[in-house]
């Protein structure tokens, strides 16, 4: 059955609930939907219309899952795993998951600031430390903690080889899972691997490149939706998401990626 566009479009900017089936994980009761939780930076959060077309895959997630599926998205600009415990955020969440819901993890962009003792964590000892928080408290809870390594920035050398960006901070979070046996999305190596298949002229295309801006870092509609496909498609090896979870990947128009004025 096919989405209307006011319904992935409400979808795209929904923060509630969500009921889904999963490999391992118990199965979803009649009388209350599961939700999908995002915890991480700006490369997911939401933006809004002041930013456009800026666009965190986080706002792409919702229209490559199925109906009975939503993302509550609480992915927020500049933060680092340790901010974004501190500024209570990763709280507010602890104050709404329930048993059975997800919390996907995502950090490493800002965790690498080492200049901003705020945000700072060293990979193999404070990133972790966060990290086994977000793990801790979501099983604490009954629910599903899911780690998933950084995206890639755009970065290119002479010879046009896509470069990795964020040093020994995915292999921590890689040792990290395997350790707590949490499931991994390895959205960093693949999205490197991506990367170099299109080459750095046309990797231009995805990211947030304006004719006032040229940021490798942050994507447009088409880096966004890209990447949550990869996002996707790792919650579908990972099983943490089955078939019945997941929507057939047709292609997402960039018509269905929408900027709301921001909240004041």
């Amino acid at each position: 059955m096919s989405l209307s566009r006011r319904q992935v479009t409400s979808a795209a900017v929904a923060s509630v609930p969500l009921a889904f089936g999963a490999a391992g994980v118990a199965q979803a009761s009649s009388r209350r939907r599961r939700t999908l939780y995002i915890a991480g930076d700006s490369t997911a959060a939401q933006k809004y219309a002041d930013a456009a077309p800026e666009t965190g895959w986080g706002m792409a997630l919702p229209f490559l899952l199925h109906r009975h599926l939503t993302v509550s998205n609480h992915a927020v600009n500049g933060r680092s795993s340790k901010s974004f415990v501190d500024e209570g955020l990763l709280e507010g969440i602890f104050s709404s998951i329930r048993p059975g819901d997800l919390l996907l993890v995502q950090f490493a962009h800002n965790d690498e600031k080492s200049a901003d003792p705020t945000r700072y964590t060293e990979p193999w000892s404070t990133y972790q430390e966060y990290l086994r928080m977000y793990v801790d408290g979501a099983r604490a809870r009954g629910a599903r903690p899911v780690l998933a390594t950084a995206v890639e920035r755009r970065r290119f050398d002479a010879d046009g080889r896509a470069l990795p960006s964020h040093g020994e901070y995915p292999a921590a979070m890689r040792a990290l899972a395997a350790e707590e046996r949490v499931a991994l999305l390895d959205v960093q190596a693949l999205s490197l691997a991506l990367w170099q298949e299109l080459g750095a002229e046309e990797t231009k295309k995805y990211f947030n490149w304006t004719a006032t801006e040229q940021d490798n870092t942050h994507f447009n509609p088409p880096g966004a939706i890209s990447v949550a496909r990869l996002v996707a498609r790792e919650l579908l090896r990972t099983r943490v998401l089955g078939p019945r979870d997941v929507r057939p990947d047709a292609g997402i128009p960039e018509s269905w990626i929408t900027w709301p004025e921001p909240v004041a």
